[in-house]
């Protein structure tokens, strides 16, 4: 099916989940507690999980999208995760999908700038430490608008350079 998709259209559909993703957070914050999480059956908890699971992968497939905000969004909105957990789960699962891009490039003979690759592994680290501290110090709201804002900024900022030449 993606094949009959143009690619622009392809790569806007992240662009634009991102942007939307963020306001979302912005306008409608996450308010949900892990106590709420539990109280879901695992049953309903499942079968959400798997039909969730195949739409994102189906979406992802179509157009060529990593996943991780839908990931998000649905972890959010239909699975009922804290924010906190949504994210952790969200990242620790793109952290695979990268792993394995990453490394099926470069056995193809994609290799990076090696300088580039190093300063790009160093300012992940040392940012997403930061980030980490101040997660577990704010409050739902706080992180929420915060993310919110990230999103909502990369989102535009990434329309606006694609769109505006």
């Amino acid at each position: 099916m993606a094949s009959r998709v143009p690619n622009t259209t392809m790569g806007s559909f992240s662009v634009f989940m991102t942007l939307l993703l963020g306001i979302k957070f912005i306008v409608k914050p996450v308010m949900t507690t892990k106590e709420s999480m539990g109280a879901v059956s695992a049953k309903k908890w499942i079968v959400q999980s798997i039909i969730s699971g195949m739409m994102v992968g189906f979406i992802c497939g179509f157009v060529g999208a990593g996943g991780g905000m839908m990931m998000l969004l649905i972890l959010t909105s239909v699975l009922g995760y804290e924010l906190k957990t949504a994210v952790g789960t969200s990242v620790f699962i793109m952290a695979f999908t990268a792993l394995t891009g990453a490394v099926s490039h470069f056995a193809i003979g994609g290799m990076p700038d090696l300088w580039c690759l190093a300063f790009c592994v160093a300012s992940t680290l040392l940012w997403a430490r930061i980030a980490a501290k101040f997660a577990n110090k704010a409050s739902a709201i706080t992180l929420n608008r915060a993310t919110g804002v990230v999103l909502a900024v990369l989102g535009a900022a990434i329309l606006v350079v694609n769109y505006v030449k």
